[in-house]
């Protein structure tokens, strides 16, 4: 049922199209002022901005924003000062007209005093489904100002405020852009349309992303300037790779992808097939014989080009064993906490292939860099992966990793003794063991050593954690330090959760994996069947690498006996908890770890069975 604030804002703005024009090109539309001019009669008696200044001041603003229309104090007063109070007079004049009529549709007590109708939370999209029934994000909304493109294309930058399309709609988007999590990448799309990006970045077409966008709606795009930017636009995924059927999508466009948790156990080596895919952008086409690395940067007097041939016969080829994990693995259970924006990652997000390449550090040594010059701080790798604005994906490495030769950090060529698959970085790859995923380059065309971190979304807007009590509106993703190696993790694979389980001699077949980041080796890992009450260490499968430089990860299996009063039917829940060779430990609880991205998910794994 619609409340009296959400019948009563709507007709006024059903009957104020032409005054709604005048705001939308103040800088707000008609939805968002008489709002606030509403917040409370006595604000009409003010004389000039710095009373409203005051006012607002002292009725502590932020109290009556709303998602939909929130407006900085600044932005309101300044409509104030250029519209003037006559106009708000003449909008207090029409919410007083339809108060009457709205009392009875809405079915809620009268307005009484200065009850602020501000003070609903409901968006545009929610006044147009008090009136329409339910709105799908960029269907036309009857009553709202029509907007051309030419119109839409003047506010490209922040001094005249940020407007975008996206099918008939026209948002306003520039209170958002400092909450958006992909940063200002945004901005490409300032003053046009948001369906070429959204084609690249298809992740954001989720009902939860849609209904937000629509809190930012401000009018209908002219029927004619509809589609025009994608008329003749092709499909970036069209010439994607084919995938294993058994992998189980995380987002198809671009493609992430884990395979089922109880195969990983199955073989120290993850098949290629079966690896799990993390992609950031469309999956690129390169032809071998074209393919160049170029190196550069600080220490480098010229520029070096390496053909893929080079690579392969310049320089001696290393092999090493290591992991790769996503600092989103296992993000859906922070999800149970709190939802948070990304990929739905189950335990899965990881696997462990055998690489083999050119060393990095023989690399630059060919190039003539200066290893020793005291400008270095860090290794940058750019991939050939683009964007609709040819930005590339990129991501750095401190030098003291980057440059230490007992890093293993490779340019490979090879995964698994066959040519990297194209998912996985075809034809190079950058491989920087014990290190997150996302510094694991794939596609890599350039290596430049640099006095600063990479510049890209990825490395600078994204793969950082945070405080559980930090969320989109104080996240300073400029002073938290970007997320290299990763901490102690370890998870169940068999049995699964909610499995029905056989026992064997009054225990519990257990199987699972377990790894450290930063090439500490796993020393022990610890299953429990009552609450981490008691328990027992697993056996461990290993490789023989030293316990400070493992790259690889740890299998273990564990027989977990039944508690006495286990009967048939009962349900238990079964607990694992890695050890790393510094005496690291993955916590018990998710609540601590809980943050607004979801990464670094490495609390106690537990999984729920029934006893057959």
């Amino acid at each position: 049922m619609a409340t009296l604030a959400e019948i009563t804002a709507w007709r006024c703005v059903e009957r104020m199209n032409k005054l709604a024009g005048v705001f939308s090109r103040t800088k707000h539309s008609c939805t968002s002022f008489p709002s606030v001019i509403w917040g409370h009669p006595k604000w009409l008696g003010q004389e000039s901005v710095e009373g409203c200044s005051s006012w607002l001041d002292k009725r502590n603003f932020h109290d009556f924003n709303t998602n939909a229309h929130r407006r900085k104090k600044e932005s309101i007063l300044a409509c104030v000062g250029v519209v003037g109070v006559g106009v708000a007079t003449a909008l207090a004049f029409y919410y007083k007209s339809y108060v009457a009529e709205a009392k009875k549709d809405a079915d809620v007590p009268a307005i009484q005093g200065h009850t602020r109708i501000v003070s609903f939370s409901s968006s545009l999209s929610e006044l147009s489904e008090s009136k329409t029934g339910a709105v799908t994000a960029g269907e036309e909304i009857v009553g709202l100002p029509e907007y051309t493109m030419e119109e839409v294309t003047k506010h490209d930058c922040l001094q005249n405020r940020i407007w975008v399309s996206y099918h008939s709609g026209v948002y306003d988007i520039t209170d958002f852009i400092p909450k958006h999590p992909g940063g200002t990448k945004i901005l490409m799309a300032a003053g046009g349309s948001l369906e070429p990006f959204w084609e690249m970045y298809a992740v954001h077409k989720k009902d939860e992303i849609l209904a937000m966008m629509e809190e930012y709606r401000i009018g209908n795009l002219r029927v004619e300037d509809r589609g025009y930017t994608t008329a003749n636009m092709a499909d970036p995924y069209a010439a994607e790779p084919k995938r294993h059927h058994i992998l189980q999508p995380r987002s198809v466009k671009p493609f992430n992808a884990e395979p089922p948790l109880s195969l990983l156990v199955d073989s120290f080596i993850t098949p290629n097939e079966l690896f799990f895919i993390r992609n950031h952008l469309p999956v690129p086409e390169i032809i071998p014989e074209e393919y160049e690395l170029e190196i550069s940067g600080i220490g480098i007097k010229k520029e070096v080009v390496l053909t893929l041939e080079e690579l392969k016969t310049k320089f001696l080829k290393h092999t090493i064993t290591t992991t790769i994990q996503c600092a989103g693995n296992r993000r859906s259970e922070i999800n149970k906490i709190k939802k948070v924006k990304g990929l739905d990652w189950g335990s899965a997000a990881i696997s462990t292939a055998e690489w083999s390449g050119a060393r990095l550090l023989d690399v630059l040594k060919y190039a003539g860099a200066d290893l020793n010059h005291k400008d270095i701080k860090h290794v940058e790798f750019e991939g050939l992966d683009t964007d609709p604005a040819h930005q590339s994906y990129g991501a750095s490495v401190p030098a003291e990793k980057a440059l230490n030769p007992n890093a293993d950090i490779l340019l490979a060529y090879e995964m698994n003794g066959n040519e990297i698959p194209r998912d996985h970085g075809y034809p190079v790859r950058a491989i920087v063991p014990g290190v997150v995923g996302a510094r694991n380059v794939k596609w890599v065309g350039r290596v430049v050593l640099a006095d600063d971190e990479s510049h890209s979304h990825w490395q600078r807007r994204d793969y950082k954690g945070f405080s559980s009590s930090c969320d989109w509106d104080t996240a300073d993703f400029d002073k938290a330090y970007s997320i290299q190696e990763l901490p102690v993790q370890s998870a169940i694979c068999i049995p699964l959760d909610g499995a029905t389980v056989s026992t064997v001699n009054g225990a519990i077949k257990t199987k699972g994996y377990a790894w450290s980041g930063g090439g500490r080796k796993i020393i022990r890992v610890d299953v429990s069947v009552d609450q981490g009450e008691t328990w027992i260490s697993a056996n461990l499968n290993q490789d023989d690498s030293s316990i400070y430089q493992s790259w690889a990860w740890t299998l273990w299996e564990a027989d977990i006996p039944l508690p006495e009063n286990a009967r048939p039917g009962t349900q238990v829940e079964l607990i694992c908890k890695a050890v790393d060779s510094s005496y690291n430990v993955q916590p018990e609880t998710f609540e601590p770890l809980w943050n607004i991205r979801g990464v670094l998910a490495t609390a106690w794994h537990r999984v729920t069975v029934t006893i057959e």
